[in-house]
């Protein structure tokens, strides 16, 4: 029984070390950093342990501290232990880092409590057992992440990315809280794992589950940066470096987490599905085609954040909630890691040895490597089932692997052009069959770890299959035109449009605008 409470203690570790921080803040901040790196590590710890009893004792949820309901319990499963190892190990890297990156700075502990505690309030979301702790945490991550994006408070531009992400976290917790008070109303619980049961055992949601669904769908798309909210998350690179990277850990793929939470829930609602498709997809290609014009590492990185959280979401709306997950841990580590070694990205790639010179591929080099990628991800796949005897993948998961494998079609453009040298060519073709079979190998891996955890995917009705194959070409003739923008990026109409996407089509003037201006003034 007390093992059931052992993933509290990690939050309840950074609680402490925040407190401490705060009260030392005025002083020199070594020691605290220095504690705060140690609660970090044993959440780590903690969470590691928290694997060991899911593999020994399978889910579960610890008792309820509290009463009618409301106040703290554990939920150990295979999402909230992947969640947990993942935000405790980027906030334990990114606490590290903290304490090197910021020595110096006369407000380091202040940072360093404000960082603990948004860790400790992420930790805490992640294991809610119970919807009362899934809200505050929610609001506790929002206000903690508040003051850090305020570090430099003397900046414009971190006060208006600021005030307007508090904006929107406040929206979305008001769509949460209606979305709790909805899910309770419906099931007569507020224990999270007796939700999803009964809406799997269900069957149907009537009109309160459905409104529920969209309430959660509604709350992850502002948590998740989504079209047109997503003007804050390029605009808070006014704060540390640290604060970009502490994003992924729990923080803006949170609204992708809730899906997965309530994964039971939504897949019950087809009409949520297909808003979570459009929203998402857009937001994906918007913010890929933006993160292409960006000059400025950390704005790039920023963008192809917006892209990559609108691709979570579409994972998401396909039904694909394993993938959607192992795509929030690998997107995580991948992008914690860019933000930190920023620094020194213009040097590395300025030092990168090249074959030769640069390929550029024409009309038909083009459509050779789109022919030759989508047959060898055809062959993977159809090798890959018959190996393993898998059962017949679902026709979201063939469409998501015919996007990823777009991406390779473009290194395989470069490979294939005449001018490519061989060593070019033999590279895009090997990394081509090891992004299909890497696909294919990981899908089967979520799939099999996150059984009886969550739900599978969807049959696709009429609706489905029409936004599957709209996303399908979309991303296609995306991809197609980013291979053939070395051929057309002279004309003016091209340069004219590639300044209007540097600025992101003015879309978030456009919303400052409309939202009262934002004219922040200078602090007193």
């Amino acid at each position: 029984m007390p093992l059931d409470f052992l993933p509290l203690a990690a939050p309840l570790l950074l609680v402490a070390a925040a407190c401490t921080a705060g009260l030392a803040a005025p002083h020199r901040p070594r020691p605290t950093a220095v504690l705060a790196e140690a609660a970090a590590g044993l959440a780590l710890l903690i969470a590691i342990a928290s694997l060991v009893l899911l593999i020994g004792r399978g889910p579960s949820t610890s008792p309820l501290i509290g009463v009618a309901g409301v106040g703290l319990s554990a939920r150990i499963d295979v999402v909230s232990v992947a969640m947990l190892m993942l935000v405790a190990f980027i906030g334990w890297i990114v606490v590290r880092f903290s304490r090197s990156y910021l020595d110096g700075e006369p407000r380091h502990g202040a940072f360093t409590a404000w960082l603990c505690a948004t860790l400790a309030a992420v930790l805490l979301l992640v294991q809610a057992g119970n919807l009362a702790q899934l809200i505050v945490s929610w609001i506790a991550v929002s206000l903690s992440l508040h003051r850090l994006l305020l570090f430099y408070p003397e900046r414009v531009t971190a006060q208006r990315a600021a005030r307007k992400k508090r904006l929107f976290s406040n929206l979305g917790a008001v769509a949460l809280v209606a979305a709790a008070a909805l899910l309770i109303v419906d099931f007569g619980s507020s224990d999270i794992a007796s939700i999803n049961a009964a809406a799997r055992a269900g069957g149907e949601l009537g009109a309160t589950g459905i409104a529920a669904a969209a309430l959660l769908a509604l709350a992850a798309l502002l948590k998740s940066a989504q079209f047109p909210t997503h003007g804050w998350l390029t605009e808070v690179m006014e704060a540390p470096t640290p604060v970009s990277a502490l994003l992924h850990a729990g923080v803006v793929n949170g609204g992708g987490f809730l899906l997965i939470r309530f994964a039971d829930v939504v897949v019950m609602a087809p009409g949520v599905l297909a808003v979570l498709i459009i929203v998402g997809g857009f937001t994906a290609l918007f913010g890929a085609v933006v993160m292409l014009t960006q000059p400025a590492v950390k704005t790039s990185l920023a963008w192809s954040t917006v892209a990559q959280m609108g691709f979570m979401i579409l994972e998401c709306g396909l039904g694909l909630f394993p993938l959607a997950l192992l795509h929030v841990v690998a997107h995580s580590l991948y992008k914690a890691h860019a933000f930190l070694t920023s620094g020194g990205a213009v040097g590395r790639v300025a030092a990168i040895r090249r074959p030769g010179p640069v390929a550029v591929p024409n009309g038909v080099a083009v459509a050779r490597a789109f022919l030759a990628a989508l047959a060898l991800y055809v062959a993977i796949g159809v090798g890959f089932d018959l190996a393993l005897g898998a059962a017949h993948k679902p026709p979201q998961s063939w469409a998501l692997g015919a996007i990823l494998i777009f991406g390779v079609a473009y290194l395989l453009a470069q490979g294939l052009a005449d001018a490519a040298p061989r060593v070019l060519t033999r590279k895009t073709s090997a990394y081509a069959a090891a992004a299909g079979l890497g696909y294919f190998t990981l899908q089967s891996a979520a799939e099999w770890l996150s059984a009886g955890t969550l739900p599978p995917t969807p049959t696709p009705a009429r609706l489905e299959w029409t936004l599957i194959a709209l996303t399908v070409l979309s991303f296609g003739a995306v991809a197609i035109a980013q291979a053939l923008l070395p051929l057309w990026s002279a004309h003016p109409a091209a340069v004219g449009l590639r300044v209007h996407l540097a600025n992101g089509l003015y879309l978030n003037a456009a919303l400052d605008r409309a939202l009262g201006g934002w004219s922040a003034r200078q602090p007193s």
